[in-house]
């Protein structure tokens, strides 16, 4: 992992034709939790991107005339070196991310499943023999986009990076990576080194950390065809205004405002169990958190008193300590989560449990009476907060669920699942499901939102990445040429 027992390679580094400085300067990485030093990258600037743009554009002609078996290779040589030593990318997650260890191990499963899918969709068919009504072969085929820009967050920054890097590297796309600036080891630099020890040749991928000025610059080059960013709706739809007038494909996986749905034949325990991973999981930092729990009006004080002992119940901590929910990824996100439970409580919402903070770790908080208009409701707080709204009847619910502008994950809760799938037809969602967490996702599963929470291409199975990482040609041959009256 290091290039000597003093400094690993991404030290005042980044990632671009091999490891150099960049020429933005110097920036220190530190744990959110404890404002420990992890070490010091390099930030780029749009001159270095110029220079990366270039080089990925050359690089990619020659990775995409290689053999399909020498990228698979490359992506399961990857997937073995970190399935190997997982601590290279959990070591890092815990701290930076403010990880706990549990969803840090699943994170980095998640990127050894995702290499593994690649390398896959790698042999994968990619055309289709068409009919014509000439004497001809005819055929639609996938060919290479060129150059991918992948934008990536801050709160699943490996898995969130390697979701596009992966498949797109995979189908014979060059890519440029510039990951939270945050949490650029973990969402990017040690990418960057797993893949150089897997044998990714030079100049097909680049990383660079940096800031707003250089994901704008990213989004408005006019040699990169493709932008694949996650992140929330309000960046996306500057980054889709951005490259409207570039007719530049770009795919986006936003935010949500989730919902789970307690029906009232629901196990009311297990519903709680569901509801507080959906809610409380890595901080709520995650774009599929439960944000809405609405409950039957029968089961409701039941539901509101385990939901708040289960909260009270999670360790809040430094997460090196093993402690399950560690901090707020900074500051100003932590005012932002304080401001919506102040503000609900102002609108009428009582605090059950939570609504306290030390430094940046804040308490697993369950907000009751929360009204259909209460700022908590309606948008996404990126925090460890649970609103609950009662329902009286299904109907009410799906209207209320609905109503949302987002369209990422729904849960339903029930004893009757077949009863919950027929429901699902009428809920306006990416995911629903039944019996299980708004939190879920698998390499294999064509991940996205509708409505404010994505459009363009999904992430993840064969064909939802063809679609994203891939133009569609049409070829025809035939043994003569076509003898035309003039």
């Amino acid at each position: 992992m290091a290039t000597s027992a003093q400094q690993p390679a991404w030290h005042e580094r980044l990632y671009s034709d091999g490891w150099r400085a960049g020429s933005g300067g110097v920036a220190e990485i530190r744990a959110p939790g404890s404002g420990a030093a992890l070490g010091s990258i390099a930030l780029a600037t749009p001159a270095d991107l110029d220079a990366a743009v270039a080089s990925a554009t050359a690089a990619q002609r020659e990775w995409a005339r290689r053999p399909y078996s020498e990228r698979a290779t490359v992506m399961l040589r990857a997937a073995q070196l970190l399935g190997e030593h997982p601590e290279r990318l959990t070591d890092l997650l815990v701290p930076e991310s403010g990880s706990g260890k549990g969803k840090a191990g699943f994170e980095t499963g998640l990127v050894v499943s995702e290499l593994q899918e690649a390398a896959a969709l790698a042999s994968h068919p990619y055309g289709e023999m068409l009919r014509s009504v000439k004497n001809r072969t005819s055929l639609a085929r996938r060919v290479p986009l060129g150059v991918v820009g992948v934008i990536s967050p801050f709160n699943f920054p490996a898995i969130l990076a390697m979701r596009s890097v992966a498949p797109a590297l995979a189908l014979g796309n060059a890519v440029i990576l510039k990951p939270d600036p945050r949490t650029a080891l973990s969402g990017g630099l040690v990418l960057a080194e797993l893949f150089e020890e897997a044998g990714l040749p030079s100049g097909v991928l680049h990383v660079l950390p940096g800031g707003g000025d250089l994901g704008a610059a990213l989004v408005e080059h006019p040699a990169v065809p493709c932008i694949s960013f996650t992140g929330s709706t309000a960046a996306g739809r500057r980054i889709g205004e951005a490259a409207a007038p570039l007719l530049k494909r770009v795919h986006l996986e936003l935010g949500g405002n989730n919902a789970m749905l307690v029906l009232p034949d629901a196990d009311v325990e297990a519903a709680a169990s569901v509801g507080a991973w959906g809610s409380f999981l890595h901080q709520g930092q995650i774009c599929m958190t439960t944000g809405r729990h609405l409950v039957h009006r029968s089961m409701a004080d039941e539901y509101i008193a385990a939901l708040a002992e289960k909260a009270r119940g999670i360790p809040v901590g430094d997460p090196r300590d093993g402690l399950p929910l560690g901090p707020i990824i900074d500051e100003g996100q932590r005012d932002r989560v304080h401001s919506w439970v102040s503000s609900a409580v102002e609108h009428g919402a009582s605090v059950v449990t939570g609504g306290e903070y030390d430094g940046l770790y804040y308490r697993p908080t369950v907000l009751d009476g929360v009204a259909p208009d209460n700022p908590a409701w309606t948008e996404e707080i990126f925090g460890p907060v649970a609103p609950v709204q009662v329902y009286d009847d299904v109907d009410e619910a799906v209207d209320i669920i609905n109503a949302s502008d987002y369209g990422l994950s729904v849960s339903i809760i029930t004893s009757d699942a077949y009863g919950a799938y027929l429901l699902a037809d009428r809920i306006e969602s990416g995911a629903v499901h039944i019996n299980d967490a708004t939190v879920d996702d698998e390499a294999v599963v064509p991940f996205g939102g509708i409505k404010a929470s994505g459009v363009g291409g999904r992430f993840g199975g064969p064909q939802a990445n063809l679609d994203t990482f891939t133009n569609t040609q049409w070829v025809t041959m035939q043994h003569e040429p076509e003898r035309y009256p003039f």
